[in-house]
C-alpha cells in the first residue's frame, strides 16, 4: 500500500458509509482512503480454492471464513484492511452486523509483486496488534510456495515453509490440505 498526497480526513464511520456505496474497494489508513487494485486470475483462483476448503472444514465449529470482501478493523491503529481471507471464531464477530471483523485468529494474504513487501512488513506488524490473531499465511501466486507464521508469544512468531508436494497446516483452526489443492487450476499460470 502506498499513500499519495494527503486528502481530506475521513472518520471511520464516514469511511464505512463511503465503502458501502463505492464501486471500488478502499482500505482505510488513519483517516485516508487508499484504493485497492484488482487481483490477478491466479490470485482469485487461489483464494477461491482455499475458501472452498475452509468452508467445509469449519462447518459446525462456530468459526467463519471470510474471503476478499470482509474488512479487518484495527481500532487501536485507526486502520481497516481487506485481507484475502480471514477466519474468526469469536462470538463478538459472529453476532455483529458490522461490515468488518475485529477478532480474526487466522489471516491469509496472497502475495503479488505490488503488495508483497507491505504484506510481509507493515501489514503483518499491524495485524499483530490483534490479541486473538494466532496465524498469518502468505501464499505465493508465481510459484508453489506457502509461508506460515504461528504466534508463540506476542514477540515470537514461528515460521514454516511449504513447497510442492507438502501438506499445508494451519494450526489455529486444525486444518491441513495438500499444497496442490491451493494451486488447483493454475498450473498454466505459474
Amino acid at each position: 500500500m502506498t499513500l499519495g498526497q494527503p486528502h481530506a480526513y475521513f472518520t471511520p464511520e464516514e469511511y464505512l458509509e463511503i465503502e458501502r456505496i463505492s464501486p471500488i474497494k478502499h482500505e482505510y489508513f488513519r483517516g485516508q482512503l487508499v484504493a485497492m487494485a484488482g487481483a490477478s486470475k491466479a490470485h482469485v483462483i487461489i483464494v477461491g480454492n482455499l475458501s472452498a476448503l475452509l468452508v467445509n472444514h469449519l462447518r459446525g465449529t462456530g468459526c467463519i471464513s471470510y474471503a476478499n470482501d470482509m474488512k479487518v478493523r484495527l481500532p487501536k491503529l485507526n486502520i481497516f484492511y481487506y485481507s484475502d481471507l480471514a477466519v474468526t471464531c469469536d462470538e463478538r464477530d459472529r453476532a455483529s452486523n458490522e461490515d468488518f471483523i475485529l477478532h480474526p485468529k487466522l489471516i491469509v494474504e496472497v502475495l503479488s509483486e505490488s503488495t508483497e513487501a507491505f504484506d510481509r512488513g507493515n501489514k503483518f506488524a499491524d495485524y499483530k496488534t490483534i490479541p486473538e490473531f494466532e496465524e498469518y499465511v502468505l501464499i505465493h501466486q508465481k510459484q508453489v510456495l506457502v509461508e506460515r507464521f504461528q504466534r508463540q508469544t506476542d514477540s515470537l512468531w514461528i515460521p514454516s515453509v511449504y513447497h510442492n508436494g507438502d501438506a499445508v497446516e494451519f494450526g489455529s483452526i486444525g486444518f491441513s490440505c495438500a499444497i496442490a489443492d491451493l494451486y488447483e487450476n493454475i498450473s498454466q499460470l505459474l
